[in-house]
């Protein structure tokens, strides 16, 4: 039996209570969340120089 990373099945747990529960307003919410700490992450990391040029 395969071993789920914990941090996807709580992504995959969000978006199935957002898509069993109907609340559309969290779905923009998540997806700026995501967004904000990919650069966060992509800021600290060796790839640095390159996300700076995006902003």
């Amino acid at each position: 039996m395969k071993r789920r990373d914990p941090s996807l099945r709580v992504l995959r747990d969000l978006f199935r209570s957002v898509w069993v529960l109907r609340r559309w307003w969290l779905l923009p919410v998540v997806v700026a969340s995501l967004l904000i700490g990919a650069a966060l992450l992509l800021g600290a990391s060796p790839a640095a120089p390159f996300v700076y040029t995006f902003f």
